[in-house]
């Protein structure tokens, strides 16, 4: 006679029944209760019942939608953020000029701030995986920040005429996507030292704005560095 598992006191048929029902927002869920979890106290100390009463579920939950626990922490790690591809697509395309090509790369860095509190979580739980590395944070390093880093090398190598990126050039770049990066790790500084750049619903826009000026800055000072005798060596 077969034994039907069970997690509690109902049947696993019956748990999965109920998932199915449950449907997205069960997974939305764990999804919200994960990314504040994991930020707050890391992977290693987060337990899947924690996990299962924050999110109000059942802890089968986490292996339904996730496999386990790992599972959920690397859904929570990669998808607030979007698809790299997407990001590289609103400023890699040829036919950009450099103004718009800088203005769709800001715009990636700005987007997930219009998310609210979403966005600082995120930022914390990249941060704690610096500091408490389950291997995610070379995944993302390989899949998403060195694609991103290579199509903006392509746009200045384009600007400038080059062939292929040297030295300088990349550190450029890494200069002015600094620039984006400060907006997500600066955020919390920005709010103590000067809460009014961020107040208001074209903030955003403006900080946009004044990112793209500011890049460009540093792409003419560059420019102006190479026209130097001796400045291309």
């Amino acid at each position: 006679m077969s034994h039907v598992p069970t997690v509690g006191a109902a049947p696993a048929h019956e748990i999965a029944r109920t998932l199915r029902h449950d449907g997205e927002a069960s997974r939305a869920r764990l999804l919200r209760s994960g990314l504040q979890l994991f930020a707050q106290q890391g992977f290693a100390k987060t337990s899947t019942r924690e996990l299962a009463e924050h999110a109000g579920v059942n802890v089968a939950s986490i292996s339904y939608y996730f496999g386990d626990k790992a599972g959920l922490y690397r859904a929570v790690f990669f998808e607030p953020t979007g698809s790299p591809h997407d990001d590289v697509a609103r400023y890699s395309a040829p036919e950009l000029s450099l103004s718009q090509a800088l203005a769709g790369l800001y715009a990636g860095f700005l987007e997930p701030l219009r998310q609210g509190d979403t966005a600082r979580l995120c930022m914390k739980l990249h941060f704690r995986e610096m500091l408490e590395p389950t291997g995610l944070g070379e995944e993302e390093i390989a899949q998403g920040i060195k694609p991103m880093h290579d199509a903006l090398l392509a746009v200045l190598c384009r600007h400038f005429g080059l062939a292929e990126a040297d030295d300088e050039l990349q550190r450029l770049a890494v200069c002015i996507a600094g620039l984006g990066v400060h907006m997500h790790v600066g955020h919390d500084v920005i709010q103590q030292l000067a809460p009014q750049l961020n107040d208001g619903g074209d903030a955003l826009d403006r900080w946009s704005d004044r990112l793209v000026m500011y890049a460009l800055a540093m792409v003419d000072a560059e420019r102006r560095r190479r026209e130097a005798p001796g400045g291309a060596a």
